[in-house]
Formats: C-alpha cells, sequence, structure tokens
C-alpha cells in the first residue's frame, strides 16, 4: 500500500492517507489532547467518514514504541475494506 504524507482533503490535512483502501492516520501528539482538542478531533473524524475515509489515531511514541500494533490495525482497515 502507499500512503501520501499531509495529504489535504478538503480544509484538512491528514498526517497520512492510503487512496487504496480510503484511510487516513492521524499521529497525536499533546496537542490533542484536552477536551476542545478532543471535539475537533471528533469534528474532523465525522467529515472524514462522511466521505467513507476512515481514521485511525496513533499517538506519536507508538510509532518507535509499537510499529507492528500500528502495522495490524491498518491491514484489519484493508481486510475490512475488501470484504465489503
Amino acid at each position: 500500500m502507499k500512503f501520501r504524507r499531509q495529504h489535504a482533503v478538503g480544509n484538512y490535512i491528514l498526517d497520512f492517507y492510503c487512496p487504496e483502501i480510503q484511510l487516513g492516520i492521524e499521529l497525536d501528539g499533546e496537542f490533542h489532547s484536552g477536551p476542545v482538542a478532543e471535539e475537533k478531533d471528533r469534528e474532523r473524524d465525522s467529515y472524514f467518514n462522511s466521505l467513507d475515509i476512515e481514521i485511525l489515531h496513533f499517538e506519536n511514541r507508538w510509532v518507535f514504541e509499537y510499529p507492528k500494533d500500528m502495522i495490524e490495525a491498518i491491514l484489519e482497515v484493508k481486510a475490512k475494506r475488501k470484504r465489503q
């Protein structure tokens, strides 16, 4: 699968996007914690979902600490999309 970095969708920018399975990945740092930021993330996710783009959120540290778990989650989305 190929991913695009900093991919624009409407007024938003996804950290990573895979057009093959319509998957967006957001790497969240401390900026995304707290009630206001969480509400904005929910609004963004709702917008992406309305376009049939699934979003996975991971903390930044997961890239280094849990890369296999991230890959597993991406492959689960791919398998789900293939069944649809």
